[in-house]
């Protein structure tokens, strides 16, 4: 495996881009999510890139507009269906023997992917998906969290003694544990309109996907409430966090990826 960096055109600007050689036929896209660099936090991204070229498979990641190397001004998720349509391009004049590009996206990526119809990437791994409308979270507060999560977490924290003699001992704030009880009472909320335009873009897309839940991740809980949870595509990762930074996580997202790369 060789680690080779990139520039690349869109339209009249410059974007960089990373290739880590294989000799695999299929190849995997990593899109960013929110302001990352294509390395990815503390360099996850490049880590995994390297795992999945020594496994036979190329890797291309990138710096969308106005992102760590990239010329241009950064305009959000919604604005970057251009910069991954000219990432896959540059993909495979960089590595002319891959025949199929796999996308993969965390979070507002996977929403990118979703929104751009596949962005021209022959499969995808969605992981993740940002939903909501606002275009920040609010620190993972109950009242933003659909109504089926909250009881899940209820339900969760009655089946622990240490939970159960805290409430006892009046540890807990019964106002607010008010509050969360009637919130989890309500009915589920209508799906966001990103939502429906991403279920819209994905319905044009007849490429295999694989949809990413960590089921302990505040986002993916949104996501799940306004989606259908018999969906064949959903693989669930229990107990991982948005970016499965737990070695056990961290190898199950890895071996999605592979399994998808393979099929």
């Amino acid at each position: 495996m060789t680690r080779l960096s990139h520039t690349f055109g869109c339209g009249s600007l410059t974007l960089a881009g990373t290739l880590d050689t294989a000799p695999g036929r299929t190849g995997l896209l990593v899109v960013s999510g929110g302001n990352e660099i294509r390395s990815g936090a503390f360099g996850g991204q490049a880590d995994m890139a390297a795992r999945i070229a020594r496994a036979g498979f190329p890797v291309f990641r990138f710096d969308r507009r106005g992102i760590g190397d990239s010329q241009g001004e950064n305009r959000g998720f919604r604005s970057s269906s251009k910069d991954i349509g000219c990432a896959v391009n540059a993909f495979r004049a960089m590595a002319p023997r891959v025949s199929r590009v796999f996308a993969f996206g965390n979070c507002d990526a996977a929403s990118a992917l979703m929104l751009a119809g596949g962005a021209g990437c022959d499969g995808l791994v969605l992981s993740n998906p940002w939903t909501m409308d606002d275009s920040a979270s609010d620190g993972g507060k109950d009242h933003t969290l659909p109504p089926a999560a909250i009881r899940a977490r209820y339900l969760k924290k009655l089946k622990n003694p240490k939970d159960i003699m805290r409430l006892m001992r009046g540890g807990v704030n019964l106002s607010k544990l008010a509050r969360g009880v009637s919130h989890a009472l309500r009915p589920p909320p209508p799906p966001s309109s990103l939502a429906q335009e991403m279920a819209a873009g994905l319905a044009g897309f007849e490429g295999p996907v694989r949809i990413l839940i960590a089921t302990a991740d505040r986002t993916a809980q949104v996501f799940e409430a306004s989606w259908d949870k018999d969906d064949p595509r959903i693989r669930r990762c229990e107990g991982a966090g948005h970016a499965y930074v737990e070695l056990t996580h961290r190898d199950w997202l890895e071996a999605q990826l592979l399994a998808a790369l393979r099929a």
